[in-house]
């Protein structure tokens, strides 16, 4: 296609607005007309990844097959382009300094003083262009993450302009604003996003696209307003208004002709506008769902973002199963043995949630014994999978005092332990299993029918495995080690066969399940749970 086009997404007015969607749903557009896209986000905060947050403050942490420790928005880049991101598509600022402080203090820069204009914004420049230039995408769509005006988001925004000046026509910059809703005057206010542009304005860049957010219908009229006021053509003012489902997001975009104004502003031919079957036969078919399946999301996080892979991984193997799916959080803090039958009768199936640390732990084995000798199908993951092995131990093998060495230290009966050779690492970011690693799955298991093949990999993200010196007795007792890791031998997925559906999975497979390509093992248990 000859030089990469770079499309930029900003956010003016609040936060949490859905740069992320809406970046994703451009890609999808781009990418169903045939061009090679990739997303990335550049985070302001100085943290150099995500990987030590509380997801309390930033919701899960997504994690890339390289093993890099990412924001959440990847997730969604991922699941609607079907695309499989790395490193290279996450930079914070933390990550942004450290380059330019590890080249300062290597003499790259020949004594002069280190400044953040040219050398901050120089750097993130480099960066925003490495992907295009080392892997020959048509588009390189970069979402800024905070909001215009934020302090943390000046350098982004310079590097923005200098860019946009640099590159002519091949920089191109969308900005999300929203429209909020007075209810005691009954009118839409376009103020807050004059006042946004304004402020993109003020450091030099003038936004080509708007879209709107909003939870009422904007008339061609407000439209027509906030693009004169604006200084943008009206057809490049889109609404993005509150919907039932993010998939339904790129249909409603491309109603608008988005993509097309992209590539009219960025000199490329229009051409058809793209079918989009696939995409469109998966909202059908979730429209068309009548039946719920109900499930229970064991775990100490009462916030949605902490779990967003897994919910959505959740929605689309119930839309593949024709169900809707109706998830109920239950705060593991709070399950104890006398309220367990009450909070999981009515349940379907039960996901027992990943996490670090002892809190809301206890809750979780409640859970478990109550789904395995109740025959709930169930499905640990990571920290799941582990807790999955210790309630077994303590109520099937006996060992009342059975834990995870992350839990008790001295525990004598320590059926999760720390690998040998991270033992004497005490950086919390370097103690890790990160990223895509091999298992190989037994035949004659659940986990293979889900599959339907041997060798498989998946992204893991944790520092604690199953203790195999306790295997044999495990096997022997009913619970099979059916998933192992052939380098290092580590039990990566257990499973009860005598059970409708018991498994727990070491990795994290809610990671790679995307709209077209739901995850098997989350298509199985989805399955098992509708089947009476």
């Amino acid at each position: 296609m000859g030089e990469t086009k770079y499309i930029f997404v900003t956010g003016g007015v609040a936060s949490s607005l859905g740069k992320g969607i809406i970046s994703s749903s451009i890609g999808k557009l781009l990418q169903a007309r045939g061009y090679n896209v990739t997303i990335q986000k550049f985070d302001p905060y100085i943290n150099i990844d995500p990987g030590t947050l509380n997801p309390y403050e930033h919701g899960e942490c997504y994690v890339t097959v390289d093993g890099h420790e990412a924001d959440l928005d990847l997730g969604h880049y991922e699941r609607f382009l079907g695309i499989q991101t790395t490193k290279a598509n996450n930079i914070t600022t933390g990550r942004i300094y450290k380059s330019v402080i590890d080249k300062e203090r290597k003499g790259d820069f020949l004594g002069k003083t280190i400044q953040v204009v040219p050398h901050i914004t120089d750097e993130i420049k480099r960066n925003v262009k490495l992907l295009g230039s080392k892997n020959k995408f048509d588009f390189v769509i970069t979402e800024i993450g905070g909001t215009v005006g934020d302090i943390e988001s000046f350098p982004y925004l310079e590097s923005i302009r200098q860019l946009k000046w640099e590159m002519g026509r091949n920089a191109l910059c969308v900005h999300l604003t929203y429209v909020p809703y007075l209810a005691a005057a009954k009118e839409l206010k376009t103020k807050p996003t004059q006042h946004s542009v304004k402020e993109l304005q003020s450091v030099g860049i003038q936004p080509d696209i708007l879209v709107l957010r909003t939870e009422h219908q904007l008339s061609a009229e407000l439209r027509k307003k906030v693009a004169l006021f604006c200084n943008v053509d009206e057809n490049a003012v889109v609404q993005s208004i509150d919907m039932p489902t993010i998939y339904e997001v790129p249909l409603k975009m491309q109603e608008q002709g988005l993509d097309e104004t992209i590539l009219k502003k960025m000199g490329m031919p229009v051409g058809e506008a793209p079918a989009l079957i696939p995409w469109k036969k998966f909202l059908e078919r979730r429209n068309k769902a009548k039946e719920t399946v109900k499930i229970g999301l064991v775990g100490k996080y009462d916030l949605q973002d902490a779990y967003k892979s897994i919910l959505e991984s959740i929605s689309q193997s119930a839309t593949y199963n024709d169900r809707k799916a109706d998830i109920q959080f239950l705060n593991s803090e709070k399950l104890t043995e006398e309220n367990v039958e009450q909070k999981l009768k009515g349940m379907d199936g039960v996901i027992v949630c990943p996490g670090f640390g002892q809190r809301g732990i206890e809750g979780k084995f409640v859970a478990l014994k109550y789904t395995r000798t109740h025959n709930i199908p169930t499905f640990g993951i990571c920290l799941g999978m582990q807790c999955m092995t210790i309630e077994f131990a303590r109520n099937v093998l006996g060992y009342e005092d059975a834990n995870s060495r992350e839990m008790d230290e001295k525990t004598p009966h320590n059926v999760i332990d720390i690998m040998e050779e991270q033992k004497a690492i005490t950086n919390m970011g370097g103690t890790m299993r990160l990223g895509a690693y091999d298992c190989v799955i037994s035949k004659d298991s659940k986990a293979f029918e889900a599959y339907k093949k041997e060798h498989i990999q998946e992204r893991h993200r944790h520092r604690y495995e199953f203790n195999n010196d306790y295997k044999k007795e495990f096997e022997e007792n009913g619970m099979k080690c059916v998933g192992i890791n052939p380098e290092s031998d580590l039990v990566e997925i257990v499973e009860i066969p005598s059970h409708k559906w018991f498994v727990g999975t070491q990795f994290h497979p809610e990671y790679s399940s995307t709209v077209l390509n739901p995850h098997p093992l989350f298509l199985s248990f989805i399955k098992a749970a509708i089947t009476k």
